[in-house]
């Protein structure tokens, strides 16, 4: 398992963050994707949040058309995205918690609270043939709520471990990412898929990369940000050589 290529997700949100701060159409998250799509980027991650702050709902439409790689159509359990999500029916759907006030997902999904209303809300999804993830923290009850619901991936949050290491929290870091490795394993386990992401840099990476049950990783804000100073194609290229020698 260690030897399988592990994906890549280019999360674009960004880029239309930036194009959103001053109106208009540039710069364009479309171009962006095909950029990261000939970079080598595996699949495309978009999340249209319930306040449009990035990605609106023509950038779904113009990113189905024009990309040929899978998208990732990240979105909150409402009942306006799911009719969005069976509008378009990307090759995945990945469920994320929501607030308004947040800057950017805080944490996991609570699937253990909510596990027969989200079994409810992802059934007609996965009719129709979507690819249904959930974005969870590495916890146990977490997992196996995701399991029993019959959601075909689970997304582990890295977003602390990735904290911890920015903040020299060497100890924590260390414990956190045994808690990813530990929920890496129990997932798979138990038949999910197992995907991560968020708050991953070059820094913390190849730690997570180097799991052998993961799948894919999903990244956005680092790539956007370091393109900043190297191109897009350069960041991407960058990121995948660190994710291979990691499985290597």
């Amino acid at each position: 398992m260690a030897d399988e290529r592990l994906r890549l997700g280019v999360n674009i949100d960004h880029v239309a963050t930036l194009r959103n701060a001053r109106g208009g159409a540039l710069p364009d998250p479309v171009r962006a994707a095909l950029m990261a799509q000939e970079a080598g980027a595996d699949g495309i991650t978009a999340h249209l949040r319930e306040d449009r702050r990035h990605i609106r709902d023509d950038d779904i439409w113009a990113l189905m058309e024009a990309t040929s790689v899978p998208l990732n159509f990240e979105m909150a359990a409402t009942d306006e995205m799911q009719r969005i999500a069976l509008r378009h029916k990307p090759h995945a759907v990945c469920i994320v918690p929501e607030k308004r006030e947040e800057r950017t997902t805080e944490g996991g999904l609570d699937v253990a609270k909510d596990e027969r209303q989200l079994a409810d809300f992802i059934t007609p999804l996965r009719d129709a043939g979507c690819r249904v993830s959930l974005f969870v923290a590495a916890d146990r009850a977490q997992i196996d709520s995701a399991a029993r619901i019959g959601a075909a991936v689970v997304e582990l949050h890295t977003g602390a471990y990735c904290d911890f290491v920015a903040e020299g929290e060497t100890a924590k870091a260390s414990a956190e990412l045994g808690r990813l490795r530990e929920m890496s394993a129990h997932a798979h386990s138990l038949g999910l898929e197992v995907h991560a992401g968020h708050g991953l840099s070059y820094d913390t990476v190849q730690s997570v990369a180097a799991f052998p049950e993961l799948r894919e990783l999903n990244i956005g804000h680092f790539l956007i940000g370091e393109a900043v100073f190297c191109g897009l194609t350069e960041a991407i290229a960058e990121m995948r050589r660190l994710m291979d020698e990691a499985r290597a």
